[in-house]
């Protein structure tokens, strides 16, 4: 049976600032679960209402497991996992750079994106959303294993000593189709509802833009993040 102890570290895991305290995180989903131990993640309790999930794991009931999930619907299997070490920043080919992106589904499935076209970091400014959010790792099934987010103080900087072209992701640049993109690159999306902040702008080579396709004004009034970010991976990857 959990305890009331149990229970309440979980649930103040939810908060960045106790993950941080604490050096933990949490996942849930086996798959999610599975991805983070075949990794070699360290977790430091497991919670399953499957007995043959794994032997190290805690055996609860549904019932208690919903008392732990940070979702609407709880999943079969949770895990309580220690962060992994800082790295340094590699510099890839291409950067993806995030400015103050806040919905952590949509910083998952860009981890996601990024696993998918073989990049191995996100560089991310303090005001963008936590990726060890529990919606983020969700979003991101598995692929926070393989894409390290950087976290940068000062993200201005940080794209200056990437010495790379800078292109920004915004609704009012030049079209994205009609763009010679380079091998060696950044490219920088913005908030969901701010877009990329006036002193990043100020750094941009070129601003690029997913052209609209349908004509008249009744029409989707933007793309979100991750679904933007798609476009643009798919763009920058194109065989030439």
């Amino acid at each position: 049976m959990l305890s009331k102890n149990q229970r309440k570290q979980i649930l103040q895991l939810s908060q960045k600032k106790q993950r941080l305290a604490n050096g933990l995180f949490v996942a849930e989903g086996e798959k999610v679960v599975r991805e983070l131990m075949n990794s070699s993640w360290v977790y430091e309790s497991l919670y399953s209402t499957d007995p043959s999930f794994h032997t190290n794991a805690e055996m609860i009931r549904m019932e208690e497991m919903k008392q732990l999930t940070h979702f609407k619907t709880p999943s079969p299997v949770l895990g309580v996992f220690k962060m992994p070490p800082r790295k340094e920043i590699l510099n890839e080919s291409i950067s993806i750079v995030l400015d103050g992106i806040s919905d952590p589904g949509n910083l998952g499935t860009l981890i996601r994106l990024c696993d998918w076209f073989g990049l191995s970091e996100l560089i991310c400014s303090q005001t963008t959303v936590d990726c060890f959010n529990p919606k983020a790792i969700q979003a991101s099934m598995g692929s926070i294993v393989r894409v390290h987010c950087q976290y940068v103080s000062d993200l201005a900087q940080t794209l200056k000593d990437l010495n790379k072209p800078i292109y920004g992701a915004t609704a009012r640049g030049n079209s994205l189709y009609d763009a010679t993109l380079p091998k060696k690159a950044s490219f920088v999306f913005g908030s969901e509802s701010h877009g990329i902040s006036d002193k990043l702008t100020a750094l941009l080579d070129e601003e690029l833009a997913i052209p609209y396709f349908k004509l008249g004004e009744n029409r989707a009034e933007s793309l979100n993040v991750a679904t933007a970010g798609a476009i643009f991976l798919s763009e920058i990857f194109r065989p030439s």
